[in-house]
């Protein structure tokens, strides 16, 4: 084997030893991101179109479904099977869960379900006559509806959830969700377009002045990163509310004659996201003037162009990409508020996330709750790929 043959083999050897050390490096954060992240993303997806609470309490229902046309009577074992399935669901105290999985098609049938159980006899033996005990106990069992509601979520996959979060599907939950969703859509973008108004002249004045004076501006400007959302939110409602700082000072300055309505509305809402959010904006911009050397303005007004030409014809599009990924990123974060909508905002100011928390929490409805947050997954994974298409992949880190 000649010298250089040995070389070659020598590279290969020294770069699989090199890939499979970054494998190494990198492995832990891999695992750990699937753990976390991942796996519990792909579980929520999931959940969102996961319909088999009716056939695990109800299996002897289901299963005497799985052939019935829907036009005519449903078949004699299924009165049987409902009955046995619910005196099994009153034992283990399960039948609250096949009544809420009705419930989202039709109320009324939540209250059947969990009257029927309730009225059932205790000592009712295996062969008595089904159907009569059933129909003695609400007359709704000799009708169709309720069955072709039991034949519609015996699962194991529905598109419930996703229709109700789309506004689709729901009666009124549908309105309320499609308003909701506009509403958070609306917030964010107004937050997202204050945010970049007041980053602009924040950006360009830690970009001119000396380093020293830079360095000081910028821990102000970072400041509200290192408190918790929690605290600078009621730090809002203590200034903002009608007896607040603000207010006092506008009256001692008689700017105004009485207090101004400043929390538990849409203004307190926004007022506490852009600040919240304005370091987001700025630190990109600031990247991107920071790198533009200071002589192309110098040129362009030499060259004749006013400050409004040469801000609009030579600085603004070179710092676009900057404005970009700090808009971007102000508007997917400003998405996913909770704490200060909640704080801050009436009823009416509410986004996504609250409607996510009840769901999940108080009408534990997790699937509907599930189907909520992967539309806002969603709109993220859009809007970043608009993002990218935009700007260039190579220029995202901007």
């Amino acid at each position: 084997m000649n010298s250089s043959s040995q070389a070659e083999r020598a590279r290969r050897m020294a770069a699989i030893r090199a890939n499979l050390t970054g494998l190494a490096l990198v492995a832990p954060l891999v695992l750990f991101l699937l753990v976390t992240f991942l796996i519990p993303l792909g579980r929520m997806l999931v959940l969102a179109v996961d319909d088999s609470e009716i056939a695990m309490v109800m299996p002897r229902t289901v299963a005497s479904l799985a052939e019935w046309d829907r036009a005519a009577a449903p078949p004699a074992d299924a009165y049987n099977a409902v009955g046995l399935d619910l005196l099994e669901a009153r034992r283990d105290r399960t039948v609250g869960t096949a009544a809420r999985r009705l419930g989202y098609d039709d109320a009324d049938l939540r209250t059947l379900l969990q009257a029927t159980a309730r009225g059932l006899p205790r000592d009712a033996a295996a062969d008595i006559d089904w159907r009569a005990t059933l129909v003695a106990l609400d007359p709704a069992w000799d009708e169709n509806r309720i069955w072709i509601a039991i034949g519609n979520a015996r699962g194991p996959f529905t598109d419930l959830h996703v229709l109700m979060a789309l506004g689709l599907r729901g009666g009124e939950d549908a309105t309320l969700y499609m308003g909701v969703s506009l509403r958070t859509f609306a917030i964010a973008l107004s937050a997202t377009v204050l945010c970049m108004l007041l980053s602009l002249p924040a950006a360009y004045l830690l970009a001119s002045v000396r380093r020293t004076t830079a360095n000081v501006l910028m821990l102000a400007l970072l400041l509200p990163l290192w408190t918790s959302v929690l605290v600078r939110s009621t730090a809002w409602l203590v200034i903002l509310q009608k007896n607040g700082i603000l207010n006092q000072l506008l009256m001692a300055l008689h700017i105004t004659d009485a207090p101004l309505e400043l929390v538990y509305n849409r203004a307190g809402v926004l007022i506490a996201l852009t600040h919240v959010l304005l370091p987001y904006a700025v630190l990109p911009v600031y990247a991107s003037m920071k790198a533009l050397p200071r002589t192309q303005m110098q040129a362009a007004r030499s060259l004749g162009a006013g400050p409004l030409a040469g801000f609009f014809r030579v600085y603004l599009p070179q710092i676009l990409p900057g404005l970009s990924a700090g808009g971007l990123m102000v508007f997917i974060l400003a998405l996913g508020y909770y704490i200060t909508p909640l704080l801050l905002g009436g009823a009416g100011d509410q986004m996504l996330p609250y409607y996510i928390a009840y769901n999940t929490l108080q009408a534990l409805n997790w699937g509907l709750a599930a189907a909520l947050a992967s539309l806002l997954l969603v709109a993220t994974i859009v809007l970043y790929t608009i993002y990218v298409r935009l700007v260039g992949v190579e220029r995202v880190g901007v």
